[in-house]
């Protein structure tokens, strides 16, 4: 049944909101990338609260001039008026009052959210004819939908997606530097506009699919599983592209497949399963690289100590220390230093002498700054510096193991 659904084999309603779903999660990653370089992400939270008074007040429009309460048009214009609204709101409060932006967002949020509530309490005590459902923006609600409705969603995804690619450049140096920006001469304040803009664009259009309290992890949850996997931003916002896209396709499909499993709901959580994917095997920023990197820093300090103690004629109690010798040839099952390890051992105590020198002569306080105590310092300075300093140190002494 899943592959049927993967392979748009079950059914035209089915095709369509894989479809559709699948160009807002590709529109919904992109945008959000910005959203985030930016650092405001929770924006977008504000910003989809806001368009449920927008829903119920169309709604009620459309209804009292004896038209479809439910068309989707209708109720996306209207949901895009009140996050219009919100988002001036949201502006104003951060520029005009001493309110930080995080107290703005909820200030926004909460009231346009609960006046939203109370529009669609209103709404399902009026008994205006086919009100049940309106319900469904609020988590999304993909039962039923029309040809012309996945085709106002599609549109509207690849419309927000153009629309990127060609304010691309502005909005990334926005989002990392705005204070080189607008040094160069661009127009912050406008910028930022545009990219809330296309914020409330996607949040409009996502609202039938994922609703308005799911919209916020489709936007900024592929970003964040983009951000494990390269440093460069180009990459991410394809990447996170990527991710929105596979996301909804794959929570599309899951949906259809089952009769009861509702599409917005899936679609995040498909979106929860690669940023856990992301997290737990990105090969520089997750979580097992980090742990590897862990345990190859604990083998490589254990064997220097291990190296500085033969040098020395200390005895090694730590049992990690002598397996590590053991394995690398250094030591005999007894303990005893072989020549391999002898030579090894000579040249990391003459190694710490040398960064001792280093680290009391400043006229190497740049190469001293990088001691870690596992740096070697033919890596740090030239052959000629450590000739220098081997003539200040003497000769290398004899490995006392």
């Amino acid at each position: 049944m899943l592959i049927d659904a993967l392979l748009l084999q079950l059914g035209y309603n089915a095709t369509l909101v894989a479809i559709g779903a699948t160009l807002l999660g590709i529109s919904a990653g992109v945008t959000g990338t910005f959203l985030f370089l930016r650092k405001r992400a929770l924006v977008s939270d504000a910003i989809s609260h806001a368009t449920l008074p927008g829903v119920c007040i169309a709604f009620l429009l459309m209804a009292s001039f004896g038209g479809d309460g439910r068309n989707l048009i209708g109720l996306l214009l209207g949901s895009a008026a009140s996050a219009s609204v919100g988002l001036w709101c949201l502006n104003w409060l951060t520029r005009n009052t001493r309110l930080a932006e995080d107290a703005a967002i909820g200030s926004v949020l909460s009231v346009f959210f609960g006046f939203g509530i109370v529009l669609l309490t209103v709404i399902q005590t009026l008994g205006v004819g086919r009100q049940a459902g309106l319900e469904g923006f609020l988590l999304g609600s993909t039962a039923g939908m029309l040809w012309t409705d996945a085709m106002v969603i599609a549109v509207g995804g690849a419309v927000t997606l153009l629309l990127i690619l060609l304010i691309r450049r502005p909005m990334t140096l926005v989002a990392f530097d705005p204070e080189y920006a607008a040094a160069r001469g661009l127009p912050v304040s406008k910028i930022d506009m545009a990219m809330m803009g296309l914020v409330m664009a996607v949040t409009v259009v996502g609202l039938k699919i994922v609703g308005l309290i799911l919209i916020v992890a489709l936007l900024i949850i592929p970003a964040v599983t983009a951000r494990f996997w390269t440093e460069r931003s180009d990459y991410v916002v394809l990447l996170a592209g990527l991710a929105g896209g596979l996301s909804a396709y794959i929570g599309a499909a899951m949906s259809a497949s089952a009769p009861n499993l509702p599409t917005g709901p899936i679609i995040v959580l498909m979106s929860f399963a690669l940023f856990l994917f992301s997290l737990l095997f990105a090969p520089n920023r997750g979580v097992l690289a980090a742990v590897l990197r862990h345990f190859r820093f604990q083998r490589r300090v254990h064997l220097r100590q291990g190296l500085l103690a033969l040098a020395q004629g200390q005895p090694i109690y730590e049992k990690l220390t002598l397996r590590l010798l053991r394995n690398g040839g250094l030591v005999r099952a007894d303990g005893v230093a072989t020549d391999k390890g002898k030579a090894r051992a000579a040249k990391a105590l003459r190694d710490e002498r040398r960064w001792a020198v280093v680290r009391s002569d400043q006229a190497h306080e740049a190469a001293a700054a990088l001691y870690d105590g596992l740096r070697q310092i033919e890596s740090v300075l030239t052959q000629d510096q450590i000739t220098e300093i081997d003539r200040q140190i003497g000769g290398p002494k004899e490995v006392l193991a």
